[in-house]
């Protein structure tokens, strides 16, 4: 049958030809994929402003040999960033099997057919081609991104353990300086804090609104940080032991609250049984083949430049060695740790530290061996950027959500993005990854590896407000640091894990209780943010206007960023900071907000 190349004729379409080198669809990805409830989810992407309508043609593929397409449906404009459009419509299919065309029209009326051979003349000759059409050959529900339900519905708290609470002043390290939030820390300081501080404040995280924890590495270490294990089967000898991890996990249990602990897979510390091994015996260690050797012996002694290692590390630090995780003897050591602490303690999830620098065949190993432990514990990998080769089903539920906390960051503290760069950055990266991902992608704003958010709105905390409320009514599940709800500032690491300031806890804390209050609403409306219809517009000079719908309910959010006043009618009000009441209206002030629900 013969297909027409739409570029080849161009006189067809008038003078004004679509951006056809804009169009892009690809199976198998974010653009096309089963969701939830045999629902399928297909996104298409054109160039901003050029396309008026797109239909889908869809059918069963077996169907389609008899009786071609059996349905049409229009797509939905989802969202726009600075240079493209995005589509998406969602279908349900009766045979586990899809094929479909995409028909485009633009603005000037022309229009044309997409599918596998690209773009092609609107004729009812290649409409009924059977090679233009995409296909889903058969949904497996097994292929399908499966995220544990609990999570989306979660808050997250990000404690540092060293910082968080002193409860068992017997286990303090040799040198432990007084509990003091004012004090910066240095890299080597230890304040004593432990797990037993942890239980002890279960009750405030309670009452905050926290149900999920967040804890750094526990593990035996020589740091402060514990990001250099030496053992992964056995409590930091500061920090407690297995009884009072067991009570702590036990005890939030019990409140409804989930448990991760941080692994660090990556690397391991230099003071570890394995690493010793290496340094001692060398070339005749057993432990040779775990680490990443470039030459022998291993030693640092002598070394003037540290991008002269022998052997990788992270990053060029030489007390933690690179795990060659490739290494089957490696990867069963490590996986019987990851699923140690599910079977004996019942954690809930695990944070991977560093998960971009490991293969992704451990990952995928990974993620088989916790699962079958636990189908629903939620697997969170450290990754700074967009993330989609992890997040394909088969290794993490979700990643740090770190490009959208620099979006927050540059817009709402530092003031260096313009308004309309700032709305397309997040449109943009609501598009990255599929839904359900979408759904359980790790929101912060700031954590022990950058400096404290009052810190980068220089001690301001009215635009620190602003930054959380954005954050709070983002698809995905927020996190706040340790502190971050008493006003804790702190400049870069170690200057970001200063101790807890206790002292400051009282009911007439304007922070603390403004993250209660932030917190209780994004509660109230996970539903509609998670599954709802999302606008986010400048409606007017440097005022946004966010949106959720949803099953007839609607949270709408105002922040204010420009110099002047903004005036608006008066409506039931759930969360307002920097805003008056006047003659029946509501007047936001410069970087002030108002939250209806």
């Amino acid at each position: 049958m013969k297909t027409f190349a739409l570029y080849t004729d161009e006189s067809k379409l008038g003078d004004k030809l679509m951006e056809l080198s804009a169009i892009y669809h690809r199976t198998e990805s974010e653009y096309a994929y089963l969701y939830k409830d045999k629902k399928i989810h297909i996104r298409i992407r054109t160039k901003k402003g050029d396309i008026e309508s797109i239909t889908l043609h869809y059918g069963d593929p077996f169907i389609f040999m008899e009786e071609f397409y059996q349905d049409t449906k229009e797509m939905s404009k989802l969202t726009s960033d600075a240079i493209f459009d995005y589509w998406q419509v969602e279908v349900s299919v009766d045979f586990a099997r899809i094929q479909y065309l995409f028909e485009l029209k633009d603005t000037e009326g022309q229009s044309i057919l997409y599918g596998d051979k690209g773009c092609v003349e609107n004729s009812l000759e290649n409409l009924h081609a059977i090679g233009n059409g995409f296909k889903l050959p058969y949904l497996h529900e097994i292929d399908a991104c499966q995220i544990p339900d609990w999570v989306s519905n979660t808050v997250w708290y990000q404690i540092f353990p060293e910082r968080f609470a002193n409860g068992n002043a017997l286990l303090n390290p040799e040198g432990t300086l007084d509990w003091d939030s004012s004090i910066t820390p240095k890299s080597d300081d230890f304040f004593g804090g432990d797990l037993q501080g942890i239980i002890d404040h279960l009750d405030y995280l309670q009452d905050l609104g926290i149900t999920g924890l967040y804890l750094c590495p526990i593990f035996e270490s020589t740091s402060n940080h514990k990001y250099n294990t030496t053992d992964y089967f056995e409590i930091d000898r500061h920090f407690g032991d297995k009884e009072t991890f067991r009570e702590l996990v036990e005890q939030a249990h019990q409140r409804g609250m989930k448990i991760m602990l941080d692994a660090v897979f990556n690397h391991i510390g230099s003071q570890s049984p394995q690493w010793q091994d290496v340094v001692e015996n060398g070339e005749q260690s057993a432990y040779k083949d775990w680490f990443h050797i470039q030459q022998f012996p291993v030693t640092t002694e002598k070394l003037v430049n540290k991008r002269d290692l022998p052997y990788h590390a992270f990053g060029f630090e030489d007390y933690m060695p690179k795990l060659n995780t490739a290494n089957p003897e490696v990867k069963d050591y490590l996986l019987k740790v990851a699923t140690y602490w599910i079977e004996e303690f019942d954690i809930d999830a695990w944070r991977l530290d560093v998960a971009n620098e490991i293969d992704h065949q451990f990952w995928k190993d990974f993620r088989k061996a916790v699962l079958a432990k636990k189908p629903d514990l939620y697997i969170l990998g450290e990754v700074w950027h967009t993330s989609q080769p992890w997040l394909n089903g088969d290794e993490f539920h979700a990643v740090m959500n770190y490009p959208l906390s620099d979006s927050i960051k540059d817009y709402f503290l530092r003031g260096i993005k313009k308004t309309n760069q700032f709305i397309d950055e997040i449109n943009g990266q609501s598009m990255y990854y599929k839904q359900q991902i979408s759904e359980v992608m790790f929101n912060l704003l700031d954590s022990h590896d950058t400096e404290r958010i009052l810190w980068t709105a220089n001690e301001d905390a009215q635009l620190v407000k602003s930054a959380l409320a954005f954050l709070f009514l983002q698809k995905g599940t927020p996190c706040i640091y340790y502190g971050t709800e008493l006003a804790l500032t702190g400049g870069p690491d170690p200057d970001c894990r200063r101790c807890m300031p206790w002292e400051r806890v009282s009911s007439d804390n304007h922070m603390l209780n403004f993250m209660k209050q932030l917190i209780n609403i994004r509660k109230q409306a996970s539903s509609t943010i998670q599954h709802g219809k999302y606008s986010l517009k400048e409606i007017k000079a440097d005022v946004v206007a966010l949106e959720w719908k949803y099953e007839g309910q609607v949270l709408k959010a105002i922040f204010n960023q420009s110099k002047d006043d903004y005036l608006l009618e008066k409506e039931a009000v759930a969360l307002a900071s920097n805003c008056q009441e006047f003659e029946n209206r509501l007047v936001i002030s410069l970087n002030g907000f108002v939250i209806f629900h």
